[in-house]
């Protein structure tokens, strides 16, 4: 028989994360690694696991995911929604308070293009009086 796995996108600034949830012990691996490993950092892991905490569903399935693009903490946010939008594929009951949380919600914060004339988006070239 198959085994069960429920599938959620995220995206965040120029991350993209492809998750996929399966009924386990509560591993999470990010691009064939441990999230520890991958990220590096306990903040990020902690806004990883958020989506699984809030719904305390922390040791029921086991996270694989696959990221792209943008730096880690773009990717950890892409992580982030794309574990809410399986947990909801999985569970339709826990949509009310995974929304509530505000984790079905797709962060549109992209970084700003650069304008001519200017030396970053907003950062203009020093001025000199003489």
């Amino acid at each position: 028989m198959a085994q069960v796995h429920y599938y959620g996108t995220g995206r965040r600034k120029n991350a993209i994360a492809r998750v996929f949830l399966s009924p386990g012990s509560g591993t999470v691996q990010v691009n064939d690694k441990e999230l520890g490993a991958y990220l590096g950092r306990k903040t990020l892991e902690m806004i990883v696991r958020q989506p699984l905490e809030v719904t305390g569903t922390a040791g029921r399935f086991n996270v694989r995911a696959t990221v792209s693009g943008g730096g880690i903490s773009g990717q950890a946010g892409a992580i982030k929604l794309g574990i809410a939008r399986a947990l909801v594929q999985a569970d339709p009951n826990l949509r009310p308070v995974l929304k509530k949380a505000g984790f079905l919600t797709r962060d549109p914060r992209m970084k700003e293009r650069k304008k001519y004339g200017l030396k970053k988006a907003r950062r203009a070239p020093q001025f000199s009086k003489r």
